[in-house]
């Protein structure tokens, strides 16, 4: 086995980034990992060749710390090996590798056997937004929350993914785990700029309520999405229409008794979703397969257009071209109160 290469300085896992501001979710991750391995010899790092882990240092830990190189396939197969064994392993990798390339291996060899895999899926939705559409990863949530055992996290900053990622080492099945690329802004410093109370704890399978109101439902799934439902509560309460915003971080197993009770107090059965994803399968479509089995809800979805983005760029002016925005949540909670 291989270790990652020369030491590099440590960071505490959830610690601000040392030239200040927010910090990237998977580098987050991969500081929290290496804490992590050593202390629980059962956990395992199966890399890609990401070069996220380019200069860390495993430590004690090094020996189980593999690089299998650009084989996607191989890589969900080692994985599930490894956990029939007893182990715990990270399988990193970019999002849309890992749920197109290696989807038959996630499928029959994790999903099937329900093992303990984690599979730390990089660069999702249009974080990757400069290699274009090959490397986009716009299905990955629906493909992802339809296989059977398969817990589905989008963490909304890099301070929920440390806490998500902690807590999914409990669970005894397959987990995947959307992080992104670059850093995201920080929820909690988001939500104190515009003076809204601490938000509840974010636990795994629960949803988090950001903020609470009696007119209608903003449900969204990870960083941008959030900070655009966030956004539109603001513009929203300005036109005297007050919104309950929800971070759905855990898309499966989906928290339908929160979604509805928070749909319920509105007392119109209506929700927008906001996410980083095509229309189809993603959190909109759960949301609405859910909620229409309680009683008619009428969901409107704010996605990326159902089309690849030809055009090269970074995250947040893809998502702006897309129309994942604020003002977009604002224009469909406002037409469907009409």
């Amino acid at each position: 086995m291989s270790t990652a290469g020369p030491a590099a300085a440590a960071v505490p896992a959830g610690a601000a980034n040392p030239a200040g501001g927010p910090r990237a979710g998977r580098d987050v991750y991969r500081d929290l990992l290496v804490e992590l391995m050593a202390a629980d010899d059962r956990l395992v790092c199966l890399d890609s060749d990401t070069g996220l882990f380019s200069g860390v240092d495993f430590g004690p830990a090094g020996d189980r710390y593999v690089n299998l190189g650009i084989a996607e396939q191989n890589l969900m197969g080692v994985a599930a090996g490894l956990a029939r064994s007893g182990r715990i392993p990270m399988v990193n990798t970019m999002a849309t590798f890992a749920s197109t390339r290696a989807l038959e291996a996630v499928k029959v060899d994790i999903a099937f056997n329900d093992l303990p895999v984690r599979i730390v899926a990089t660069h999702g939705g249009l974080a990757a937004g400069h290699l274009g559409p090959t490397h986009h990863a716009l299905e990955d949530l629906a493909i992802m929350r339809t296989l059977p055992n398969m817990t589905v996290v989008a963490p909304a900053d890099a301070d929920a993914c440390a806490q998500l990622f902690r807590q999914s080492l409990e669970l005894p099945g397959p987990v995947y785990l959307r992080l992104g690329r670059a850093a995201t802004p920080d929820l909690a410093a988001t939500l104190a700029t515009a003076g809204v109370p601490d938000a509840p704890p974010v636990r795994l399978g629960r949803v988090q309520t950001l903020r609470t109101g009696g007119d209608v439902v903003l449900a969204a799934c990870g960083p941008y999405p959030v900070l655009a439902a966030l956004g539109a509560a603001d513009e929203l309460a300005r036109r005297g229409i007050a919104a309950t915003v929800l971070n759905v971080h855990t898309v499966r197993p989906l928290d339908v008794e929160t979604l509805d009770a928070a749909v319920l107090a509105t007392g119109r059965p209506v929700v927008v979703t906001v996410e980083e994803h095509w229309p189809s399968g993603g959190l909109g479509s759960a949301v609405a397969e859910a909620l229409t089995e309680r009683r008619p809800t009428r969901v409107l979805r704010v996605a990326v257009p159902d089309g690849f983005v030809a055009v090269a760029g970074d995250q947040r002016y893809l998502l702006e071209r897309a129309g994942v925005t604020a003002a977009a949540v604002v224009d469909r909670a406002v037409a469907a109160l009409r």
